[in-house]
């Protein structure tokens, strides 16, 4: 297991009340446990992210080189890669 390093955490007054909700349920051991768990889920949705620009990247430096193609088509395929990705981060997400 990693060193814990103890931070400081502002939180809105509904935040922790739905904090403290969970962990009265016995949904979470404690409020740091979900608090880690957010972390985990962020720094996951931030590698995502980081992959889908990359992919991106590569697909215009790809597209730099030719063969050109229509605009149209160009548009097309790039409305369903955004497409695929927005589904991919809800399907994530849930």
């Amino acid at each position: 297991m990693s060193k814990l390093e103890r931070i400081t955490v502002t939180v809105t007054e509904e935040m922790t009340s739905m904090l403290r909700d969970a962990v009265d349920s016995g949904e979470y051991a404690t409020t740091s446990e979900i608090i880690r768990e957010a972390v985990r889920d962020w720094a996951d949705k931030q590698d995502r992210d980081r992959q889908a620009l990359e992919h991106l990247r590569e697909l215009i430096a790809e597209g730099e080189k030719g063969p050109f193609h229509p605009a149209e088509e160009v548009f097309a395929e790039l409305r369903e890669l955004v497409a695929e990705e927005v589904r991919k981060n809800v399907k994530a997400a849930a």
